[in-house]
């Protein structure tokens, strides 16, 4: 289970977030959110940065939260307030836009 919730974070392209629950989908474990926070816990080298609570809502505190902003303004990912603008930069695994679905 781990491997993959790290796999998915890894996926995350620079620039783009995902959510919690999000990752956990694409790992195959949806409903597994507290999973992906003891994976980010545990794991060495993830982009743990790319990764938000539920409506782009930083879930950390303290330091962590202010380096996590830091870190993702730095990628270019802009914010709305205290929350990510997820419209811009949520990474949406699979979704191709109508143009290429329609063939256009």
């Amino acid at each position: 289970m781990r491997l993959r919730i790290e796999q998915a974070v890894r996926a995350i392209p620079r620039g783009k977030v995902s959510t919690y629950g999000g990752v956990a989908r694409v790992a195959g474990f949806p409903g597994a959110a507290r999973q992906v926070a003891a994976a980010l816990r545990r794991g060495f080298g993830l982009p743990w940065q790319r990764v938000l609570g539920a409506g782009g809502a930083i879930k950390l505190t303290g330091d962590s939260a202010i380096e996590q902003r830091l870190r993702l303004e730095a990628e270019g990912v802009r914010f709305r307030g205290r929350r990510v603008d997820m419209k811009a930069h949520e990474w949406k695994v699979g979704r191709r836009s109508r143009a290429k679905r329609s063939g256009k």
